[in-house]
């Protein structure tokens, strides 16, 4: 299994930027997806974004669009998601992921199934 260790979460103003890190203890060989998940307060967890390793490609929910940015390092094994003009509701757990498609961070399958972070809280204030 891969192992998926977060930082950078932190309390924040609304409309300021964060960025988020997850460090993989290796990027799998064949094709996979690799992104971020949150869980806000009482809510069930909503897939934010993510990039397809075979081609580079990249999905983001329509909450976050225009507003997060990932990218990956992939000589480091590091992932980042930069979050800018953040809102009140962006406040969650947020948690780094790997899964074997795209699709499971659109809410298809089941992501339970692939690899998690320990998760890293980000709350924003108004």
């Amino acid at each position: 299994d891969v192992q998926l260790a977060e930082s950078g979460g932190v309390s924040v103003q609304a409309g300021g930027s964060l960025r988020l890190s997850c460090a993989a203890s290796i990027f799998p060989l064949d094709d996979y997806a690799i992104g971020w998940f949150r869980q806000a307060p009482g809510k069930g967890r909503e897939g934010v974004g993510c990039i397809r390793s075979r081609d580079g490609s990249t999905w983001y929910s329509d909450s976050v669009k225009g507003r997060f940015t990932i990218s990956s390092d992939n000589a480091e094994n590091t992932l980042y998601l930069q979050m800018n003009s953040l809102k009140p509701e962006d406040t969650a757990v947020y948690y780094c992921s790997t899964q074997r498609t795209v699709d499971r961070f659109h809410g298809f399958g089941d992501p339970d199934l692939g690899s998690w972070s320990q998760g890293t809280q980000v709350t924003v204030s108004s």
